[in-house]
């Protein structure tokens, strides 16, 4: 048994793409992960699974449902425990003295970038704001607050080509300590 997180994108933001947690909670139970949770409405699905399954399978697998089940083709990204704890600890952000932590988010890709991709991105316009990106994962530190950067998921998949969602630090935090309390109980 392997547990999994799967990151949706876009759901249950400004009324659009509405999906009760309680009623995708029954459809992802019903297709066969066991020990389901979600936390917060914004679509963060705490699963395990046994076989072999691959984050990109499970990512087209829960793709599928949403779609089949609540009509909306939703962005899906899955990533686990080891990710997380690795993004925990590699925060290049977290090294400047007096770092607001709300200014932190982080935004996981559902495939590594191509580097013409990465050069791309770089050369978008979205200062104040910055980015670290290494492998799947871009660090990100926004200087303006979120809602007003063009710094955003649509630019970022945009430029590199890859599925991609974000999650503010302390959610990211979180996700890892609901693995953690998995473990422990």
């Amino acid at each position: 048994m392997k547990s999994y997180v799967a990151l949706l994108r876009g759901i249950n933001v400004s009324g659009q793409k509405l999906i009760k947690m309680e009623t995708l909670r029954k459809v992802v139970e019903d297709f066969g992960f066991q020990n389901v949770k979600t936390y917060i409405q914004s679509g963060n699905i705490l699963f395990d699974t046994s076989g072999n399954s691959t984050p990109e399978l499970l990512e087209e697998q829960i793709h599928e449902l949403i779609k089949t089940h609540f009509g909306f083709d939703v962005s899906v990204v899955v990533t686990d425990k080891e990710m997380l704890q690795w993004v925990s600890k590699s925060n290049p952000y977290l090294k400047e003295k007096d770092i607001d932590l709300k200014k932190l988010y982080i935004t996981f890709l559902g495939t590594e970038p191509a580097k013409e991709n990465i050069e791309a991105l770089h050369n978008a316009s979205f200062e104040p704001d910055e980015i670290i990106i290494n492998k799947r994962v871009i660090f990100m530190k926004y200087n303006n607050p979120a809602g007003n950067s063009k710094l955003n998921n649509k630019l970022i998949e945009n430029k590199l080509k890859v599925t991609a969602t974000a999650r503010n630090w302390n959610t990211t935090l979180k996700l890892l300590a609901l693995f953690e309390e998995r473990e422990a109980s």
